[in-house]
């Protein structure tokens, strides 16, 4: 067993010891003014990627539609497949946004109503298609960018068996094709 003096230096030297680890940590954690400071910051930036278009992509199907605002589709009366006032202005705006884009072609579907046979109803939908398409084409679209389907009445936006319904499902709708 150690004696009390031997104790007592050990307890001195400890001491001592603790005493100068705590002046190092001291002074090791001093700081001292740099000579010269930082520039200031600047202004705060961002790193977002550049924002997308807001709307379709200009010469889509989208775009198309937006611009047309209903006029892709034009009407007819019964058992008819001329071109009246109405349908020109439509088409003129069809032909016009056309010509803005000449790489894209376009497919005029033509529709019936539910009355008729079916062999009747897709040959007017034929007529009805033409009709749509030779009305561009004399207003300065290429025949070459425009193509024609019917579906008679297989193809309805209006369900039901009255006027209201019809009206609705005679129609030529052109769409555009990528």
């Amino acid at each position: 067993m150690p004696s009390s003096l031997t104790m007592s230096r050990y307890t001195k030297s400890g001491a001592t010891m603790l005493l100068l680890a705590g002046a190092l940590a001291v002074s090791a954690c001093k700081t001292t003014a740099p000579k010269e400071l930082p520039p200031e910051p600047g202004p705060a930036t961002t790193t977002t990627t550049p924002s997308q278009p807001i709307g379709p992509v200009p010469g889509s199907q989208a775009d198309f539609l937006a611009k047309m605002m209903g006029a892709d589709t034009i009407y007819f009366d019964t058992d008819k497949y001329d071109i009246d006032s109405m349908d020109q202005a439509a088409l003129a705006r069809q032909a016009q946004w056309l010509m803005q884009y000449p790489g894209k072609r376009a497919t005029i579907e033509g529709h019936c109503d539910e009355r008729g046979t079916r062999e009747y109803n897709l040959a007017l939908g034929e007529r009805r298609a033409n009709a749509a398409k030779n009305y561009l084409v004399s207003l300065g679209v290429d025949a070459s960018r425009l193509s024609t389907i019917s579906y008679g009445k297989e193809r309805p936006v209006a369900l039901g068996s009255n006027e209201q319904a019809w009206a609705q499902n005679r129609r030529a709708v052109t769409i555009t094709v990528d």
